[in-house]
């Protein structure tokens, strides 16, 4: 018999106050950047080009940052978003420092605050912080979202 692990939490098992600190980590890899560049038309030299940017602030690539983004959403999915209905908004997404190509990023997100769901009574609402650091302790990234995820049990 197959072991089924826990994805995603319900409602009820949010905690206002926890932190919760996220198993994934991702390196990131020139291909990673190169094809999520090419696949959203972001074709800056800064991120693709390393004669380019030899002249630029930092003389290396930098990561572009909705890929960052991207990539430290789904290391909370397990955790955060794995039962959701739906992720209804972000909100005060912070780049705080660059990411290079060969940086790993893992998180963490805090439970700020929950509540029911006005419109659906088989749901909640928790509203979290999620902070993404390097591998040197860095913090990345931080952005804020609103997740409506279901009570246990009563989805149908």
């Amino acid at each position: 018999m197959r072991k089924v692990s826990q994805f995603g939490r319900y409602y009820e098992e949010f905690t206002v106050g926890e932190v919760i600190k996220h198993d994934k980590t991702k390196t990131i890899l020139e291909s990673d950047n190169n094809l999520f560049s090419l696949l959203t038309m972001n074709h800056h030299p800064v991120h693709l080009d390393k004669e380019y940017c030899k002249g630029q602030r930092y003389k290396q690539i930098l990561v572009v940052g909705t890929l960052v983004f991207s990539l430290v959403v789904g290391l909370t999915v397990s955790d955060i978003s794995g039962k959701a209905i739906a992720n209804l908004d972000y909100e005060k997404v912070t780049h705080n420092k660059p990411v290079f190509i060969g940086d790993t990023l893992h998180a963490e997100t805090k439970i700020l605050d929950k509540r029911e769901s006005n419109s659906k009574n088989d749901c909640g609402i928790i509203y979290v912080e999620t902070k993404a650091y390097n591998q040197k302790g860095e913090e990345v990234l931080t952005f804020r979202r609103h997740v409506l995820i279901p009570k246990r049990g009563l989805l149908k």
